[in-house]
């Protein structure tokens, strides 16, 4: 083991770029599978429910495996972690890659792909990230990584939409196999953060079970952890239903390739952006703030008439506001209660992110196969959102008294 201190700043980049860019290649390409529903629902026989649910479960094992993912990481360490977790979404891709009935669309882009994000996206990276740095530069490291990491999606919308145009859907997963070969060395690079010790001794010393119990008495936490719902609801809707609505509303799909890589461009500004500031303002008020922001996005946008300029502003308006809130909620969960279980407790709240997702995906295409519209969908999302913007900003964020105790003595 050796301490941060000693890492040189060349050992630092090499980390944190490792972390960065398996974040930014394991989020792009899933943030682009909506690009392929029309053409899935033409050639594999499946209906647009049947593929929003695909994208739903993905979501819902996605949630409910990373608590357990954040354990094996806290005990042994992300490199066999994020490992393991290329290799799951490589599989992925191939039974999607040579799909010929539901049932392989949803073990690949919903069960294997799902497993896959646990490993290798962001609160592994935002762990790594966090075990690298000072506390000192900490939120600005977050966010610099979850800003970088947005990178994959102005890389895989666009090549998949040109793939898609040459060579049909199918080419396209072949693109994005060759981006998962390149996680393999990032996770590698990643994964020398196991060689640094641990700020374990902040506080008692806890089991997983006592840091789990601590998490779930704290009322600061079940708000954070509820209000990330709404995250993950906003943001998997427009994924997953965004170039679906622009194709029915006759706008052409390039449109909606673009705005995704749109979304990923102005990501970079927005993650590295709420990571700064959250080193330097209120982190439950800058969470709040992205979520009443959100919703008024989405407000304006769908209750307009969609042009290919009001959605390119709505993408840029909505990569802003993207993974900001990433930092943020680390940051929080670091604050509350230490680094020692960051993984698993930023995991369990990921959960109810997840929830969000599933709801999202799959209740859009629900509501739009059983109205023929999304119009109830998206003024759920800006309800739900204003709620969970408001509940955030009255956040308890006092720490734990585990480590209030420990600030007295």
């Amino acid at each position: 083991m050796i301490d941060k201190s000693s890492l040189s700043k060349a050992q630092t980049f090499s980390i944190l770029a490792g972390a960065a860019v398996m974040l930014s290649l394991a989020m792009g390409m899933r943030q682009s599978f909506g690009l392929l529903q029309i053409s899935m629902i033409r050639d594999v026989g499946i209906t647009a429910a049947e593929f929003s649910l695909a994208i739903a479960i993905q979501n819902i094992i996605w949630g409910v495996t990373q608590p357990f993912v954040g354990i094996m990481a806290d005990r042994h360490g992300a490199r066999p972690v994020a490992v393991t977790g290329v290799a799951v979404y490589g599989l992925g891709l191939l039974l999607m890659r040579y799909a010929d009935a539901n049932w392989m669309v949803t073990l690949g882009m919903g069960v294997c792909i799902g497993l896959a994000l646990s490993c290798t996206a962001s609160n592994i990276a935002m762990n790594v990230t966090a075990r690298t740095v000072s506390v000192a530069k900490r939120s600005v490291a977050m966010g610099a990584v979850s800003a970088a990491g947005s990178l994959g999606l102005t890389l895989a919308s666009p090549m998949a939409q040109g793939l898609m145009a040459m060579s049909g859907w199918r080419m396209a997963l072949v693109g994005f196999l060759g981006l998962a070969c390149v996680m393999l060395p990032a996770a590698l690079m990643a994964g020398k953060a196991d060689q640094i010790e641990r700020d374990v001794h902040v506080g008692a010393a806890q089991s997983v079970i006592e840091a789990v119990r601590e998490a779930l008495g704290h009322k600061g936490y079940r708000v954070l952890a509820i209000a990330f719902f709404v995250c993950g609801l906003q943001l998997v809707f427009i994924t997953t239903h965004l170039p679906t609505y622009l194709d029915i509303c006759g706008l052409d799909p390039s449109v909606g390739s673009t705005a995704l890589a749109l979304v990923g461009l102005f990501n970079v500004l927005g993650s590295y952006l709420f990571g700064w500031l959250g080193g330097v303002y209120s982190k439950r008020a800058l969470l709040g703030g992205i979520y009443l922001l959100r919703s008024l996005c989405i407000a304006i946008y769908f209750s307009l008439p969609p042009t290919p300029a009001s959605t390119l502003v709505f993408a840029a308006a909505m990569g802003t506001l993207w993974l900001g809130v990433v930092p943020l909620v680390s940051g929080l969960v670091v604050h509350l209660f230490g680094l020692r279980y960051m993984a698993t407790l930023s995991g369990i709240a990921f959960f109810s992110h997840q929830v969000g997702s599933f709801l999202g995906a799959w209740g859009g295409g629900l509501i739009y196969s059983s109205l023929h519209s999304y119009d109830l969908a998206w003024q759920l999302a800006v309800a739900i959102g204003v709620a969970a913007g408001l509940f955030q900003m009255r956040m308890n964020v006092q720490p734990s008294a585990r480590l209030m105790a420990a600030s007295a003595q």
